[in-house]
């Protein structure tokens, strides 16, 4: 297979919306992390956003998700930004220049970022009421944004019995 090919049908698995698939659960990076828990927020539509110091459209994405965050928590909408840096330090420079309105959580030791096969900066996924990953979505672009949020706000309407 042709690393075109390959990276293509990667891609198109990241985009898949509507999977029925459960979230993984848990992660502390110390013991002064309380950690990812999605099973916590049940009722609640998460979005879960992996992300770098040096990843560049992660300094796109945070505006984005703290308008998201802003916009949308009141309706149940929880962001937790999981930071995949070694040092912490690299994390706290980052935050300094591209503040987070939202819960940011650390796995330096990717634990996390392998449970959900993290292949690249940024990925979110947009997790259900009922746990289930409804969304998904490799990178960030600006252009893009209205398709990020539609997903979100299917999630949000979603009715959950």
């Amino acid at each position: 297979m042709t690393n075109g090919l390959r990276t293509g049908r990667l891609l198109a698995a990241w985009l898949a919306i509507g999977l029925c698939a459960f979230a993984p659960a848990t992660v502390a990076d110390t013991a002064t992390d309380p950690g990812v828990d999605v099973a916590m927020h049940r009722g609640q539509v998460v979005v879960l956003d992996f992300w770098a110091s040096w990843c560049v459209p992660c300094r796109r994405s945070f505006p984005w998700l703290n308008a998201m965050h802003d916009k949308y928590a009141d309706d149940g909408l929880v962001i937790i930004g999981v930071n995949v840096d070694k040092q912490r330090a690299d994390a706290s420079a980052f935050l300094s220049d591209y503040p987070a309105n939202f819960r940011i959580s650390y796995d330096s030791e990717a634990r996390l970022a392998r449970e959900y096969d993290i292949q690249g900066m940024p990925s979110s996924f947009v997790i259900g009421r009922d746990g289930e990953i409804k969304a998904r979505h490799l990178g960030f672009k600006v252009k893009k944004q209205h398709e990020y949020e539609a997903a979100i706000v299917a999630a949000l309407e979603e009715i959950v019995e």
